[in-house]
């Protein structure tokens, strides 16, 4: 285990008033009890985690947990996108009406985006809310999905429609935890990574466009200043729109293609980042179509996104219906008017819910399959 002398933290704070959290970001960080501790509601303490990580990570957790006097427990489910529904939510609250914990336990997510969205929900609801705290493990998770309190489970008709806003007490990023992650995960991550250049941050683009080897192979100072940059526009956005009224749903640049092809593909074939990379560029190829990026955007679109090792194309049992059918109980919609985010220029997106029929039909039918 790393000393906590030894260790290098960066940190930033998410800044909601009273709700306000901190996001520490170093190599070994979970080893440090002053980077944990002092976010734990009460004694009673439930790990929730799957059976991939648990091998890699719980021991280490349960070390840097112990002598502090607490009780605590754990709950191990099964990898992959398949298993966020409710049931296994119901599992995180069988354990912890079996533990008998009260309102002051604290829930500890151990994992990527799926232990993190599953086991907020359990704390946002288990006896009306109690504490959890994040600590992810894939590079998707450390820069999307465990930063900004968005808690919930998929439902066959649709990916995250049952869930709550509910903001964790921390969020621990121990970039070492990236060196046991699959080649094919970490490009999944950098989607989303891409994704904060091409809404909010053209020199960040600029330097992910320079940077993205050294990010393949994890250097230490790219992948810190990645997950940084990051988080830094992920914790400004979530501070001026909780709840995704306005600008938060900029967050969603080729989500809600990228969610019609999860839910067609069926949850799993395809990873989240690589739906939402192929969405990407299905929105950057869109934005062209309403004149707002040129040619050569598209094709840096493109080409940061195929070094990542991204999809850049549909699915090839993919109509322009099943999109559409699929598009249609997005989330952001509202009042039967589908909502999509576009690119007005690299590095500035924009909400729009004007894009004609035709148009997107157009895009749908003759975009690339794979």
């Amino acid at each position: 285990m790393s000393s906590v002398s030894s260790l290098s933290v960066e940190s930033l704070s998410v800044s909601l008033g009273e709700r306000s959290y901190p996001i520490h970001i170093g190599a070994g960080v979970l080893a440090s009890r002053e980077h944990l501790l002092p976010y734990l509601a009460g004694r009673q303490v439930m790990i929730v985690t799957n059976e991939v990580i648990a091998p890699h990570y719980l021991a280490a957790l349960k070390q840097t947990l112990a002598g502090a006097d607490l009780e605590i427990r754990e709950v191990v489910l099964p990898d992959g996108e398949a298993t966020k529904t409710l049931a296994s939510v119901e599992r995180i609250w069988d354990a912890l009406l079996a533990a008998g914990f009260n309102r002051r336990c604290t829930l500890i997510a151990l994992g990527g985006g799926v232990i993190g969205d599953m086991a907020g929900y359990a704390a946002a609801s288990y006896q009306r809310g109690v504490a959890f705290i994040q600590i992810p493990t894939t590079l998707l998770a450390q820069v999307d999905s465990s930063v900004g309190g968005k808690t919930g489970v998929n439902h066959p008709r649709g990916k995250n429609m049952i869930g709550a806003f509910w903001q964790p007490r921390a969020v621990i990023v121990d970039t070492d935890t990236l060196r046991t992650l699959p080649a094919r995960e970490l490009s999944a991550g950098l989607a989303e990574v891409i994704k904060y250049g091409l809404i909010w941050d053209l020199p960040f683009l600029e330097w992910l466009e320079e940077n993205l080897a050294a990010l393949r192979v994890l250097d230490e100072a790219a992948i810190r200043h990645a997950i940084r940059r990051s988080c830094e526009i992920k914790a400004e956005v979530v501070a001026e729109d909780e709840t995704e009224q306005g600008v938060r749903a900029l967050l969603n640049l080729g989500h809600t293609f990228g969610h019609a092809i999860e839910a067609h593909q069926g949850y799993g074939n395809w990873l989240h980042g690589e739906a939402v990379g192929a969405g990407m560029m299905m929105a950057a190829r869109l934005s062209a179509a309403r004149g707002w990026l040129s040619e050569a955007d598209v094709e840096r679109v493109a080409a940061i996104l195929i070094a990542a090792d991204l999809p850049v194309t549909a699915p090839a049992n993919m109509q322009a219906g099943d999109f559409l059918s699929r598009m249609r109980l997005d989330k952001k919609n509202l009042d039967s008017r589908l909502r999509l985010i576009l690119l007005e220029a690299l590095g500035r997106a924009a909400i729009r819910d004007d894009t004609e029929a035709e148009l997107l039909h157009r895009l749908l039918e003759r975009f690339p399959r794979g």
